[in-house]
């Protein structure tokens, strides 16, 4: 077996850009989309509640309270966000919100925050799966917890590498087994305390005339935030429908926001659910057990199969959590194609692979979340803390945005007096949630978030900052090269005769590279290349591959500038044409083309640009790609002569 079939049995084959159907095959039905992305916060409900439960321990009689505010706070943020799929259908979520609404400054402080959001999304994903799983074994067995950990990460990378609908439905049973058992878990806690709900009822009382009596108001309401803020992970996984929509199906905002109402309703229940029963069941944090696992097997102890019952909901959950860290995976790529495509990550992370998914965004998220999780060995509770801080500071900066953005178009949209206290209730919430947690938690880990996110701004702005300066300089080319126009008395529109020597010059758009180099080519080649034969791949990328209609946009605008090198180059006096393909790998395409029509004209060579800088630095191949040197490396092993000509650029 080959390198290629290997390849093709752990990720799947090739699949095909120009199948009329691929957006359809792709694209994600509300009910998958409420599994592959609504999972993230549903599964959040097996560690959000938990952390803000040890809070209150104490204080059980607070819980009542925190079902209330929980429950409301996931309605108001869901509700903000489904307006957010309203007015920015093309998805992107909190960065295009932030970048569109407040500026570009802003925005690249969203996005950011939104990537190290979505490397721990898949971090305390699989911390809280591995927790969950290893409740039921002894606890000589946990040491090998952090390894199982590490392979579920790589199992995750391998399946996002094949695709999203591919590995969702892999995923879809376990998410189904979760939601049953949880049912039956919180439903039956609830009406097995019916009757003594009277008796909670006086407890909770009594509880509340104590507390204020030995804490104050103050003092209990200080308390309230606290857990109110520890159990912000609770609402992690909001923001991930409104940054998915582009691989959903038509009509994309109404399936957002379907997929929306199926999240919150679901994460509402199920999370207030599990802070009512921690009250009724009198679940108290224990090592090596989650508290869902207490409240499991007290639940179902009396129960004939109930050890095995209460293992299956467990495992379930720990499952679902597995599925969980499938949208950083689907997420996160996606925010960094955003960012890649404004220039402020490299363009290379805006590529799609042959399985049209964002390859080395799923390989960054996966090496980055492997990091984390050595780094906090598995901790839950410094996990949960890393996370909450990113998530309301990106929650915090969408609120701020579409209240901005509805107190602007408050002449022209006149649904913004009932849309605006919806967003400014949702900023005062998320703000402080973010404050809170920022100032208790710090000190305890919070400040590495702070850290990591603050190092991605600078890095994005560096980035940002490297393309700018080229930008300027290849300008300065344009404007050299523009300043030599062709007479068109000389126009030559013979066709290509075959036995002639032919130049094939590979293009990526009409600009100054291209046309540098083809004088670059009849300068240092007088009178010799009779034909040019220019060849354009349409790279689909994520900015083109969203809907068919953006796609044929795309194609055209490749033809069109290809068609405008043939016009230049008959000006000149040479006969030329075209070859096209559309294709995710350029290097295979250009390589395919290149031999097909080397074969129709054998006299040939191929040519291709090369852009260097006067000054070569370490960070320039992560920045720029080396696509030239590979087509080049491949078409001499078919004996095709292949020259590469340089255009050297000064970056000031």
């Amino acid at each position: 077996m080959d390198i290629k079939t290997l390849k093709h049995k752990i990720f799947g084959k090739p699949k095909d850009v120009n199948d009329p159907h691929i957006f359809h095959k792709m694209a994600l039905i509300p009910a998958l989309a409420w599994i592959g992305l609504g999972a993230d916060g549903l599964s959040s409900s097996s560690y959000g509640p938990e952390e803000a439960f040890r809070v209150i321990v104490n204080h059980p009689y607070i819980a009542v309270a925190l079902v209330a505010a929980t429950a409301l706070t996931v309605f108001i943020i869901s509700y903000a966000y489904s307006r957010i799929i309203e007015y920015f259908p093309s998805g992107g979520g909190g960065y295009v919100v932030a970048t569109q609404t407040l500026g570009k400054e802003a925005g690249v402080i969203s996005g950011s925050a939104l990537i190290v959001d979505y490397i721990l999304t898949i971090t305390v994903s699989i911390a809280s799966c591995g927790d969950a799983l290893f409740s039921f074994l002894p606890m000589h067995l946990h040491h090998y917890k952090l390894t199982f950990e590490i392979f579920l990460i790589l199992i995750l990378i391998v399946l996002n590498i094949r695709g999203i609908k591919e590995s969702v439905r892999f995923l879809a049973p376990i998410f189904v087994i979760f939601v049953i058992t949880h049912i039956v878990l919180i439903g039956y806690g609830i009406y097995s305390h019916s009757s003594e709900i009277g008796a909670v009822t006086r407890e909770v009382k009594t509880g509340f005339n104590n507390g204020l009596a030995t804490l104050g108001g103050v003092g209990m309401l200080m308390l309230f935030l606290r857990a109110y803020s520890m159990g912000g992970g609770t609402y992690t996984g909001i923001e991930a429908v409104s940054n998915g929509l582009q691989i959903m199906k038509d009509p994309k905002v109404k399936t957002g926001k379907r997929t929306m109402v199926y999240m919150s309703v679901s994460l509402a229940v199920t999370a207030g659910g599990l802070l009512l029963c921690y009250l009724l069941f009198h679940i108290r944090p224990t090592d090596g057990k989650t508290m869902n696992a207490l409240l499991a097997e007290s639940l179902f102890s009396r129960w004939h199969w109930g050890y095995q019952l209460a293992l299956i909901t467990i495992i379930s959950e720990g499952a679902l959590l597995f599925v969980a860290a499938q949208t950083g995976f689907i997420d996160g790529p996606r925010v960094m194609a955003n960012m890649a495509l404004d220039g402020w990550f490299p363009r290379r992370f805006s590529a799609l692979s042959d399985r049209f998914t964002m390859k080395n965004g799923v390989m960054l998220m996966g090496v980055a979340a492997l990091a984390v999780l050595v780094y906090t060995k598995g901790s839950i509770g410094l996990l949960v803390v890393m996370y909450s801080i990113n998530v309301f500071l990106t929650f915090s900066l969408s609120e701020l945005g579409m209240s901005r953005f509805f107190i602007k178009h408050r002449k022209t949209d006149p649904h913004w007096k009932n849309h605006l206290p919806v967003h400014l209730t949702g900023l005062i919430l998320c703000s402080t949630i973010l404050l809170v947690t920022s100032y208790e938690k710090v000190g305890e880990g919070g400040w590495v978030t702070l850290l990591v996110t603050s190092l991605v701004i600078l890095i994005c702005y560096l980035i940002r900052s490297h393309y700018k300066r080229v930008g300027i300089a290849i300008h300065k080319l344009d404007s050299t090269i523009h300043s030599f126009t062709p007479h068109s008395d000389q126009y030559n529109s013979n066709k290509l005769n075959p036995n002639e020597v032919t130049a094939i010059q590979l293009v990526s758009g009409f600009n100054s590279l291209g046309i540098h180099t083809m004088l670059s080519v009849l300068s240092s080649f007088p009178w010799l290349y009779k034909n040019f034969i220019f060849v354009g791949i349409s790279v689909v990328d994520s900015a083109s591959f969203k809907d068919k209609e953006e796609l044929d946009k795309h194609n055209e605008k490749i033809k069109e500038s290809l068609q405008q090198y043939v016009e230049y180059a008959r000006k000149l006096g040479i006969a030329s044409e075209y070859r096209y393909h559309i294709s995710t790998d350029v290097v295979d395409a250009s390589c395919r083309i290149c031999i097909d029509t080397f074969k129709e004209f054998p006299h040939s060579t191929v040519f291709a640009g090369k852009l260097l800088f006067q000054k070569e630095e370490i960070y320039h191949r992560i920045l720029h790609n080396d696509t030239s040197f590979s087509i080049q490396k491949n078409l001499l092993q078919y004996g095709i002569p292949t020259l590469i000509m340089p255009v050297i650029i000064k970056i000031e």
